[in-house]
């Protein structure tokens, strides 16, 4: 995925000349090409991303397109002072790429991992951010960043990551895409966790349950159109998100399904990590299944939550 994700950068740099690459000692051998043809555009400022994001938006103040990339959580953490106020404030067009999203770094232990960065930059006003699945729906998203307006979080996950999406829906920033149909239950994912709402459908599918599917590339802004229709026409929806299960892509839908006040009970569960720093090294792999973000819990919840009765 990260590397469909700079390959398009490239490729869009060489048809616009406002396209600029700034990045943090990463990209080296992928961008080689970008550096050769267009050094002009290519900068790499070294391990202060502080000052990557300040450079990147004040290129974006001089009408340049800037595409930033470093590590999730030097970007959401370190830098979240120069993203507010460098960046979002001004409304400046800056595509942050964001190494390692979710528990990618495993066997680096919690410092890297990127698990409040969805969290922390849907606080920041004028942020879009988005999640692709895998490296199809990315290369269906680049084109799109070009001309998008205001600065936007683009969380890459580890790379190698099964194809799953689907390019029968036209890809938008800031829609939804519904990918199966069911009324027994919703699961709504954004990035990896399509790939386990999938198995966990068919799954659920051989066992009479069918679950619809609606897929939230962009996480913010919410389609919370699309997102209310699929949840009007079940009673148990269910966000899995490799993220903590606090401010990110299940606190959102929780928000949205609370505000529209509907007249029928919805049961609804976030799958996520816990409000904890991950405990332990070792794979990406190993510290979803730790904390259950998988198709056989999501399995699991979904079951529990049709058999809850609510009393009002």
């Amino acid at each position: 995925m990260r590397k469909t994700c700079l390959d398009q950068v490239y490729e869009l740099a060489k048809k616009d000349p406002r396209i600029f690459f700034v990045g943090s000692d990463l990209g080296y051998e992928t961008l080689k090409q970008f550096k050769n043809e267009m050094p002009g555009r290519f900068f790499m400022e070294g391990v202060s991303e502080a000052n990557l994001v300040g450079i990147s938006a004040g290129m974006a103040m001089e009408g340049k397109i800037v595409y930033a990339n470093t590590i999730a959580t030097f970007l959401s953490r370190r830098c979240f002072e120069q993203i507010v106020l460098d960046m979002a404030l001004h409304h400046a067009n800056v595509r942050l790429i964001a190494n390692g999203g979710g528990v990618v770094y495993a066997p680096l232990g919690p410092t890297h991992l990127a698990i409040d960065d969805l969290a922390i930059l849907r606080a920041v006003p004028n942020m879009t951010i988005v999640a692709p699945c895998d490296a199809d729906e990315m290369k269906r998203l680049m084109p799109l960043t070009v001309d998008h307006q205001g600065p936007m979080y683009i969380r890459i996950a580890k790379g190698g990551d099964p194809i799953v999406s689907s390019d029968r829906i036209p890809f938008k920033i800031g829609k939804a895409l519904g990918l199966r149909e069911g009324k027994d239950a919703l699961i709504v994912t954004t990035g990896i966790t399509l790939g386990l709402a999938l198995k966990a459908a068919e799954i659920l599918s051989k066992e009479g349950i069918e679950a619809a599917i609606l897929h939230m590339p962009t996480v913010k802004p919410l389609d919370h159109k699309t997102l209310l229709n699929y949840v009007h026409q079940t009673s148990v929806v269910v966000a899995i998100e490799e993220h903590s299960v606090i401010g990110g892509l299940g606190s959102a839908v929780a928000e949205a399904i609370l505000e529209a006040n509907f007249d029928t009970v919805k049961n609804f569960k976030r799958i996520g990590i816990p409000d904890v720093f991950p405990e332990g090294y070792g794979t990406q792999d190993d510290l979803m299944k730790k904390y259950g973000i998988t198709a056989e819990n999501l399995c699991a919840v979904i079951k529990q939550l049709r058999d809850l009765k609510i009393t009002v």
